[in-house]
Parts: C-alpha cells; structure tokens; sequence
C-alpha cells in the first residue's frame, strides 16, 4: 500500500496554489518581512515534516500486524475474528479516501493534517483499551479513517510548497516515509512489547504523532505568512502558470474502460499487499515458529527488497518508452514483468526453510511495488490532470472495499483449513496475472481519454 498511495501522490498532487490571488507578488501580504535567501529552501523543512509523518503513519498501521500472533494466544480470537478486524482498517480507509481530499480543500493543510494525525494517534493508542475483538475493530476502523488524511494531506501541502517541477521528487521524499515505517516497527514494537507488554507498544507508537504534530503546529504557515520563507523562495513555489482545476464529475469518469481498467487492476491487487501488511507474522509463526523477538530480520529484509521494486519498476518503464517503445508497450511490459515475477509466491507454504519464504515473499513484494508503480502511472497516460485525482481516488476506494472483503474471507479460510495458507498464496501468486489480462482488455492501447471525459 505504501507505494499505491505513493503513485497516487505523484499523479494526482492538486494545482490548488496555481491562482492569481497567490502570485508571487503576495510576498509582503503578511506584513513581516522576509527571510533573506537561503542555501537550502525552507520547503525542504515542510518536506522533511511530511516525511516524519508518514513513517509514523506505517509504523501505527503496522502495529497490529506484529503483535498479532502474541495478541491471539493472550486473547483468544479466531483467525475469522482476525481477519473481521482487519477489515476494518480496510473500509475505513477506502472511505476516508473518497472524501479526505475535499476536507483538506476545506480547512486547509495545517488544521486538515493536524486533525488527521490526532484522530489517527489517539486511535492508535486506544488498542491498548481493547479485551475483545469488537474493540479492536473499533480502534481499527477510526485508525483507518484517521490515516487516510495522510496523503491527501501531504500531497495539499506539497502543492502548496513546491513549484510543479518539483512535486514528483517532494512526494517521493515523503512517501518514502511508508518504507521506512515498515522498517522501524518491526525494530521497535517487539522490543516495547517484550520489555513493557503488548499495550504499551501501542501506547508509545501513538505517541509519537503528538511529538511530530508540536513541530508541525510550530513550523508550518503557508508560505505567504511564513517568515522563514524568502521573496525568491516564494516566487519560485508560485512560478508556474495557472490551470483549470475543476474536477470532472465521477458519472462522466465511469463510462470509459479506462476507468474500469484501473479499477479492476486495483481492485484484483491491492488485497495482497494489505495481506503480506497484516497476515506475515502470522504466517511466519504458524508456519516456522518465529513469535515476536525473531520477527524483525525477516520482515526488515521483505520491506528491504520492496523498496528496490518500486525504483526498478518505475525506471524499467521509462527506460524502455526512451528507447523508443510506446508508451502502452513501455507500462505493460514492466507490468507483465511483475506480475511473472509474483507468482512463484504461490509456493512460499511449500518452501523447505523460513529463508526460501522469505525471498519468495521478498521478490512478490518487490514485484507488487513494480507494479503499482505502473499502474498508477497508467491514469495520467489515459486521463486529462483534472480527471487523475477522481479516477485514482475511485479505484483506492475499489482497492481498500476489495480487501475488506479478502480479509475476511482469509480468516475464514484460515480457520477451515487450519491456518494452512496454501490457498491464500496461490491466490495471491496469480492475481497479478489475472489483472494483468483484465487491464489489456479493457485498455488493449492505454488510449487517452478527451479533455471532457
């Protein structure tokens, strides 16, 4: 998911900033004078903000999943109660997507994410409260609405920092917080919950976001009003020309394949990925016995090789378009690449040692990362800017509804057959070639869609 959203980011980040009320020539509409020029712009602070706060983000989302196996024998919860509780997380989150960009327009990027991260804190912290799984499925579903404020939030706020040319590496910046965040939980959780107890691994991690949100309150104003900000470091974030920016209603959006092609893709993927989020420690301790002090070298090590897959994907399809490949056969050929490249997954149950599932895990992770780097790109290829934002947030919404619905019918699965996983990998292994078959049918040419959808 981390990534999915990344993309999202880079294609959708709104020209909201591009008017003519906030010119360059607002500089002085503060009243205080300018910082004089820096070697180092202070959006790059505002950045480094962003980025300490989607880390937060995933290692919050993470928590659940680590604790898992311990949470289940002290607690008592079946696999179905499990996978019902992370489903939680999941249609909150898809929700929240469809409507957090409107309320981030509507209060603005400083309240807007500061909300956000309160909501998402506290919730974090409230597991600690939880004794049932009613309870922890409460503490996830307003997690998941809290945390979906995370990156339309940042993406706001790089719109409001960075000129144009400089969003796609701002985003990057932040978003690769999510990695990062993957990397820390498994650092720190199991070591807070061996030496304190599970409830206040949740107690410490939610913590932390009222620690980013002082420096947040303290450092950001917009830059107009912000005294830290030079004249020439605003006329740079407000050089590029104004466009359009009405959004193209969804009923319009909805008659095109395109759309459905992106959809459908979303849809058929994003389940495996919350999967390998939610459901490795405990395939990694029903299958090999790893409980909580030995989870970190394996986990580390998957969301390591992730990391690779996301910068190989995107460089694979921009190689091969330079070289001189259309832009259809450029995205699909990295995309048929990853989606070969995950369906050894399908066999990781099967492997003779934990270290043989963990690279086959580690290479579908990559691979998904791949992926999504694609298919996320495959929207601004198809769609006019002002359609992008709309059609990546349906297909989020249609990816997080999706995986709602895998989890529980995972835990369902798990609990029939004896927590045996070989069927949720084999379906995993093949979902990527599937969606991959549905994408070229739909959009056999990722042709462009007119202006007016």
């Amino acid at each position: 998911m981390a990534d999915d959203e990344v993309r999202d980011g880079r294609a959708t980040a709104p020209d909201t900033t591009l008017t003519a009320d906030r010119a360059p020539a607002a500089a002085g509409t503060s009243g205080a004078p300018l910082a004089p020029e820096r070697r180092i712009g202070y959006r790059w602070t505002i950045c480094a903000l962003l980025f300490a706060a989607t880390t937060i983000n995933y290692v919050d989302r993470q928590v659940l999943g680590i604790l898992a196996p311990t949470l289940q024998r002290e607690i008592g919860w079946s696999e179905a109660q499990y996978g019902v509780i992370v489903s939680w997380f999941s249609l909150a989150y898809g929700i929240g997507l469809l409507v957090m960009g409107r309320v981030m327009d509507w209060i603005g990027a400083r309240r807007g994410f500061a909300t956000a991260l309160v909501v998402w804190s506290l919730a974090a912290m409230g597991h600690a409260l939880a004794r049932t799984a009613a309870g922890f499925s409460a503490a996830r579903a307003i997690l998941g609405l809290g945390e979906s404020g995370n990156f339309p939030a940042a993406l706001k706020t790089v719109a409001e920092w960075f000129p144009k040319k400089e969003r796609a590496l701002a985003t990057g910046i932040f978003n690769a917080g999510s990695n990062v965040g993957a990397i820390v939980a498994p650092l720190t959780v199991p070591w807070i919950a061996l030496t304190w107890g599970w409830r206040w691994a949740f107690l410490a991690t939610g913590a932390a976001g009222f620690v980013w949100l002082a420096f947040w309150l303290a450092l950001y104003r917009e830059p107009e009003h912000h005294r830290a900000v030079s004249a020439r470091e605003l006329a740079l974030i407000r050089s590029d020309p104004a466009e359009p920016t009405t959004a193209i209603p969804w009923r319009s959006l909805l008659r095109h394949r395109q759309t459905w092609a992106f959809v459908l893709g979303k849809a058929m993927t994003d389940p495996v990925w919350l999967f390998y989020l939610f459901w490795l420690p405990k395939f990694l301790d029903a299958r090999w016995g790893v409980q909580l002090s030995a989870l970190a070298a394996p986990l580390i090590a998957i969301y390591l090789v992730a990391d690779l897959g996301s910068v190989a994907g995107g460089w694979m399809s921009s190689t091969l378009i330079a070289r001189g490949w259309s832009v259809n056969r450029g995205r699909k050929a990295a995309m048929l690449v990853a989606a070969l490249l995950i369906v050894p997954t399908a066999f990781a149950p099967e492997a003779r040692s934990l270290w043989v599932a963990v690279a086959a895990v580690s290479i579908a992770a990559a691979a998904h990362q791949w992926w999504s780097a694609n298919l996320f790109t495959t929207v601004s290829d198809m769609f006019p800017r002002r359609a992008v934002a709309s059609v990546v947030g349906i297909g989020g919404f249609a990816g997080a509804l999706s995986a709602m619905l895998f989890q529980r019918a995972t835990g369902r699965i798990l609990e029939a057959t004896g927590s045996n996983y070989a069927i949720i990998f084999g379906i995993c292994g093949g979902a990527y070639v599937a969606a991959f078959v549905v994408i070229h049918v739909l959009a056999p040419g990722l042709g462009r869609v007119g202006e007016e959808a």
